[in-house]
């Protein structure tokens, strides 16, 4: 583990229910490439691609909770965790 200030000071996902989240997605979208492969029916590959994309959504928002939740925690929601945050927010709205 490094002792640098830059990393101490950087915002780290501590979910233990990410990852599983990630899993799930993961293993959907197996699912969804075999479907394509074997020449599934479109309606079918799209319900399940839908599925992917939400998961992995709700994996992201889960990241961004971890980081609000932590600002709060240290009392530091300064402008630099703020900016980052939004930023992060952003990017899956």
């Amino acid at each position: 583990m490094t002792t640098d200030k830059t990393a101490a000071d950087e915002l780290h996902v501590d979910m233990p229910n990410v990852l599983p989240r990630l899993k799930r997605a993961h293993g959907q979208l197996a699912g969804v490439m075999a479907m394509i492969e074997s020449g599934r029916d479109c309606k079918d590959v799209l319900t399940q691609l839908a599925a992917v994309s939400k998961a992995i959504d709700a994996a992201g928002f889960a990241v961004i909770s971890s980081g609000l939740e932590q600002c709060i925690a240290r009392g530091e929601a300064g402008l630099d965790d703020r900016a980052r945050l939004e930023k992060l927010f952003h990017a899956f709205a």
